[in-house]
């Protein structure tokens, strides 16, 4: 029987999960699941909808509604289909980040995605990056990285992001609000953001692109 690897990629908004997850996955040959595309999903379709993404009850009544779907395109990149629509590049925006963190904070949207993430696991070697996937999504998962950067590290770098995208965003804007995401996320009930006792914690604060990739791969490698 085939042997499939899991790598769980943990830590807070802005710390280069994704770019590094997606390029890592590529080097070895995994499948990269972005699962906080899967949760901007969900905030985008609340904002959609005209939901409070902090009124739990009404979220949780639009659940049954929503059919998501991750494909891979001829890019390489996970596409995010909520019902019927691509809607990758929509979930982006800077505003669906906050109802993301709210959304992510509801038990029963956890549970509603916590088995589409898993699945993935089981029928690929996955390299998955979010918030609780070393602690809760994938607990058994083979290699656990916890990455973190100061905010400021942080902002920084969304801010050249956003600047390169042409959707440019005030630096101090996005200071506060990597601080406010950063204080839902460690603070809320439903698996909050914290390191697996068993995760290697990585600060990449200052980092190139570059050395933060060679310190992570030579990571996996070590523990695989």
């Amino acid at each position: 029987m085939e042997h499939y690897y899991a790598v769980a990629i943990d830590g807070p908004s802005g710390a280069g999960k994704s770019t590094l997850a997606r390029a890592l996955a590529k080097e070895l040959g995994f499948v990269y699941v972005d699962t906080g595309a899967i949760y901007r999903s969900v905030g985008y379709f609340a904002r959609q909808r005209g939901v409070d993404p902090a009124d739990e009850a009404a979220v949780e009544a639009l659940l049954p509604e929503i059919r998501l779907e991750m494909l891979y395109g001829e890019d390489g990149l996970q596409h995010m289909i909520l019902n019927g629509q691509d809607v990758t590049r929509e979930i982006r925006l800077p505003e669906i980040s906050l109802y993301a963190s709210r959304v992510s904070a509801i038990p029963a949207v956890r549970a509603f995605l916590l088995e589409m993430q898993r699945g993935m696991a089981r029928t690929h070697s996955v390299i998955m990056d979010g918030r609780d996937i070393g602690t809760v999504v994938l607990p058994q998962a083979d290699v656990k990285l916890f990455l973190t950067a100061s905010a400021e590290d942080r902002a920084r770098r969304r801010f050249l992001e956003l600047e390169e995208r042409g959707t440019p965003e005030p630096y101090e804007k996005l200071l506060e609000e990597m601080r406010e995401r950063d204080r839902n996320d460690t603070s809320r009930a439903a698996a909050p953001l914290r390191a697996a006792e068993d995760a290697v914690v990585l600060d990449t604060t200052g980092n190139t692109f570059q050395q933060s990739f060679d310190l992570l791969l030579r990571t996996i490698k070590e523990k695989l």
